[in-house]
């Protein structure tokens, strides 16, 4: 069938593969090809790695001489900032200078096994791993006559040190948080998950960022098809750089469109050791203290890391508390709308006599007070999150007061709506996780119950409870279960189970379903 659009988009699409085709061509021209190797000659090395990074003061050049064989010098180039230089003078610079052995025929060979007492040293002829390796914090050894360097781990960044996450306090638990180093990150998780079955891949994103990341996942309980699914759509991820999980998570998700989110997120390493001990999937990555996880499903969006560390009474009233605050959070608003409007009828009439006295000389209609204090209250919401804590936290409660107050005495908003935008903004820090999803539902809804009364709400709340239904995670559907339904597939969603119940793990993301063994009856 002819596509009016066809056209335009394969022109797009012709654009875009001469864009990448003239980058590559200006890569290579400027001597950046990924596949090239080293020269035999040093000096030819040399004076290449200085011309690739030209005009970056921050590459340190040092030349070292043997002391007992004067016509052995070598080059070490490293960045400066990003290197241990104790460990560097200890176990490079000083066995270079004093060593007496005489080197084998494969200098580099020799060095790395007999000379140098660094922890870590690859050998490579390739260029693309000399300069990952100095943009990384590792040093780099050209040696004579050899058409290999010696990478030399001297890493030493400034991190942040280890503390709890600001968005995920809890009252009872640990209180450690993820920073911007992978490998730190990893050893948080490593800590807690001391067993051979969790398995750690690399990977690079990006072409000119060259990000590390990696996937991590529990090998016996992992879905098989899930991991190839992941690998799969990682794998065909070409950007210039990715800075964040985010990056990822919007290049890879299901339903693109969809404002409900389809890769779970925290800073917290022990919500990710029990996401992998589900059978789930976790996405590291260099620089960002975000840990995504898949598949997500839609609960997760009212669970809490709390809910494991306290009672299970307790717990499962505050998750049915959240899961009532999503819905209150996006219906109050149309419901009052729809109420007001359309549906008189429904009100007692002591409320509706002081309802309609209230409104007496408003100017707006009631759906246009709603979404211009709906708009407000996200105004001065978004001020408070973005401004120091110590201003903001004063700047939203000064402001939601007065301006409530002074619209009110003005008589341009009716006091009962400034209690309905209230109740909406309460309700919806419930769930924290939601916010941007909330936001969008509450508009949708409140344009439906605004055209059509409570027809038009009960239309929009189909339709977002059909969209639900079809959300899907990596081949997963988010809200359905899968199969009979069962209490062992109920009993962490709306309440939480005590442990003792957690029989087996969820079916929909692990691969094995055995958490632990039936515990034997008490005795009476």
């Amino acid at each position: 069938m002819w596509n009016p659009f066809r056209p335009k988009q394969e022109e797009k699409q012709k654009r875009i593969d001469e864009a990448l085709s003239r980058s590559t061509e200006r890569s290579k021209a400027t001597g950046q090809s990924q596949e090239e190797v080293l020269s035999p000659s040093m000096e030819e090395n040399c004076r290449r790695f200085e011309e690739l990074f030209r005009d970056n003061d921050t590459i340190i050049c040092r030349k070292i001489q043997n002391a007992c064989y004067p016509w052995l010098e070598y080059r070490l180039y490293y960045s400066d900032g990003m290197v241990n230089t104790s460990l560097l003078h200890d176990g490079v610079l000083r066995p270079l200078v004093e060593s007496n052995e005489k080197p084998g025929r494969d200098l580099a060979e020799s060095l790395s096994k007999q000379i140098l007492t660094a922890s870590d040293i690859q050998i490579s002829e390739k260029w693309k791993d000399v300069c990952d390796g100095v943009t990384y914090g590792d040093a780099i050894l050209f040696v004579p006559s050899s058409s290999r360097a010696l990478i030399l781990s001297a890493k030493n960044f400034q991190l942040r040190g280890v503390e709890e996450p600001e968005a995920e306090r809890v009252l009872s638990g640990p209180r450690e948080g993820f920073n911007e180093g992978l490998l730190n990150n990893l050893t948080l998780v490593r800590r807690r998950l001391r067993t051979h079955d969790l398995k750690i891949k690399f990977r690079t994103f990006g072409r000119r960022t060259q990000t590390k990341g990696c996937i991590c996942y529990l090998d016996s309980l992992v879905n098989k098809d899930i991991l190839k699914l992941l690998e799969d759509r990682l794998s065909h991820i070409d950007i210039d750089g990715v800075l964040d999980t985010n990056y990822l998570s919007e290049l890879f998700r299901d339903s693109k469109f969809s404002p409900f989110r389809s890769t779970g997120y925290t800073e917290r390493p022990d919500v990710v050791a029990a996401k992998l001990l589900e059978g789930r999937i976790a996405i590291f990555l260099d620089g960002t203290p975000v840990v995504l996880t898949v598949p997500y499903l839609f609960i997760e969006n009212f669970q809490n890391s709390e809910d494991y560390y306290l009672n299970f009474f307790y717990t499962s009233f505050s998750r049915v508390l959240r899961i009532l605050g999503f819905f209150l959070t996006v219906t109050v608003p149309g419901f009052y709308i729809a109420i007001v409007a359309f549906h008189h009828e429904m009100l007692p009439t002591p409320l509706l006599i002081n309802i309609a006295s209230e409104r007496t000389g408003v100017p707006l209609p009631a759906s246009a007070e709603a979404f211009i204090m709906l708009i407000v209250f996200d105004i001065l919401r978004e001020t408070g999150v973005r401004m120091p804590s110590n201003i903001g936290q004063a700047l939203s409660i000064v402001g939601a007061l007065v301006i409530g107050q002074a619209a009110v005495e003005a008589r341009l908003v009716a006091a009962p709506m400034i209690i309905i935008v209230g109740i909406t903004g309460i309700t919806g820090l419930l769930v924290p996780r939601m916010n941007a999803p909330i936001i969008f539902v509450r508009i949708f809804i409140l344009i439906g119950a605004s055209v059509f009364g409570l027809f038009g709400m009960m239309l929009t709340l189909c339709t977002l409870f059909i969209h639900m239904l079809n959300l899907d995670s990596f081949g997963v559907s988010q809200l359905t279960p899968s199969g009979k339904l069962q209490f062992q597939q109920i009993k962490d969603m709306a309440i939480r189970a005590p442990w003792w119940k957690m029989i087996q793990l969820p079916k929909r993301t692990a691969w094995s379903t055995i958490r632990q063994k039936t515990p034997p009856r008490r005795k009476e």
